[in-house]
Protein backbone atom coordinates (compact mmCIF):
# COMPACT_ATOMS: atom_id res chain seq x y z
CA UNK A 1 0.00 0.00 0.00
CA UNK A 2 2.15 3.06 -1.05
CA UNK A 3 -0.36 5.47 -2.71
CA UNK A 4 -2.71 7.17 -0.89
CA UNK A 5 -4.52 5.76 1.82
CA UNK A 6 -8.34 6.27 3.84
CA UNK A 7 -9.56 5.22 6.39
CA UNK A 8 -12.94 3.51 6.86
CA UNK A 9 -14.62 3.15 10.27
CA UNK A 10 -16.72 0.78 10.57
CA UNK A 11 -19.09 0.32 12.90
CA UNK A 12 -20.09 -3.24 14.94
CA UNK A 13 -22.67 -4.92 16.41
CA UNK A 14 -20.29 -7.01 18.32
CA UNK A 15 -16.01 -7.33 18.09
CA UNK A 16 -16.22 -11.22 17.30
CA UNK A 17 -15.70 -10.18 13.54
CA UNK A 18 -13.23 -7.13 14.16
CA UNK A 19 -10.41 -9.83 12.88
CA UNK A 20 -12.06 -10.84 9.70
CA UNK A 21 -11.42 -7.20 8.54
CA UNK A 22 -8.20 -7.56 8.03
CA UNK A 23 -8.49 -8.92 4.66
CA UNK A 24 -9.92 -5.85 3.42
CA UNK A 25 -7.00 -3.51 4.55
CA UNK A 26 -4.77 -2.63 7.61
CA UNK A 27 -7.08 -2.81 10.77
CA UNK A 28 -5.71 0.55 12.59
CA UNK A 29 -7.89 0.67 15.59
CA UNK A 30 -10.31 -0.95 17.91
CA UNK A 31 -12.30 0.38 20.08
CA UNK A 32 -13.88 -2.08 22.70
CA UNK A 33 -16.20 0.25 24.35
CA UNK A 34 -17.42 2.17 21.33
CA UNK A 35 -17.10 -1.08 18.88
CA UNK A 36 -15.93 0.43 15.92
CA UNK A 37 -12.84 -0.28 13.73
CA UNK A 38 -10.62 1.57 11.92
CA UNK A 39 -9.53 0.01 8.56
CA UNK A 40 -7.35 1.93 6.25
CA UNK A 41 -7.56 1.15 2.46
CA UNK A 42 -6.50 2.39 -0.87
CA UNK A 43 -8.47 5.71 -1.64
CA UNK A 44 -9.06 4.82 -4.90
CA UNK A 45 -10.83 1.36 -3.67
CA UNK A 46 -12.72 2.83 -0.85
CA UNK A 47 -15.97 2.91 -2.32
CA UNK A 48 -16.08 -0.65 -3.30
CA UNK A 49 -15.01 -1.80 0.24
CA UNK A 50 -17.35 0.11 1.65
CA UNK A 51 -19.93 -1.61 -0.18
CA UNK A 52 -18.63 -5.27 0.59
CA UNK A 53 -18.05 -4.57 4.40
CA UNK A 54 -22.02 -2.65 4.35
CA UNK A 55 -23.23 -5.98 3.10
CA UNK A 56 -22.10 -8.31 6.01
CA UNK A 57 -24.94 -8.63 8.63
CA UNK A 58 -22.82 -7.49 11.50
CA UNK A 59 -21.94 -4.43 10.53
CA UNK A 60 -24.28 -1.54 11.81
CA UNK A 61 -22.58 1.41 9.81
CA UNK A 62 -19.71 2.12 7.79
CA UNK A 63 -18.61 5.53 7.18
CA UNK A 64 -15.59 7.07 5.59
CA UNK A 65 -13.01 9.23 7.33
CA UNK A 66 -12.26 13.01 5.57
CA UNK A 67 -8.89 13.10 7.05
CA UNK A 68 -7.15 13.40 3.87
CA UNK A 69 -9.48 16.32 2.46
CA UNK A 70 -8.75 18.40 5.02
CA UNK A 71 -6.59 21.25 4.74
CA UNK A 72 -3.55 20.72 7.07
CA UNK A 73 -2.23 24.34 7.05
CA UNK A 74 -3.51 26.61 9.28
CA UNK A 75 -3.97 30.37 9.39
CA UNK A 76 -2.79 31.99 12.86
CA UNK A 77 -0.56 29.26 13.81
CA UNK A 78 1.75 31.67 15.32
CA UNK A 79 1.32 31.02 19.17
CA UNK A 80 0.47 34.09 21.31
CA UNK A 81 3.66 36.31 23.13
CA UNK A 82 2.28 36.38 26.55
CA UNK A 83 1.17 32.46 26.05
CA UNK A 84 4.54 31.99 25.38
CA UNK A 85 6.39 34.02 27.80
CA UNK A 86 3.97 32.12 30.49
CA UNK A 87 5.23 28.70 29.26
CA UNK A 88 8.89 29.74 29.68
CA UNK A 89 8.37 31.17 33.07
CA UNK A 90 6.49 27.63 33.92
CA UNK A 91 2.82 29.04 35.34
Amino acid sequence: MEGQRQGIIVWLYSLKQAKMLRRFGNVHFVSKRLKYVVVYCDIEETESLMAKINAYSFVKKVEPSYKPFLKMEFENSKPDKAKEYDYKMGI
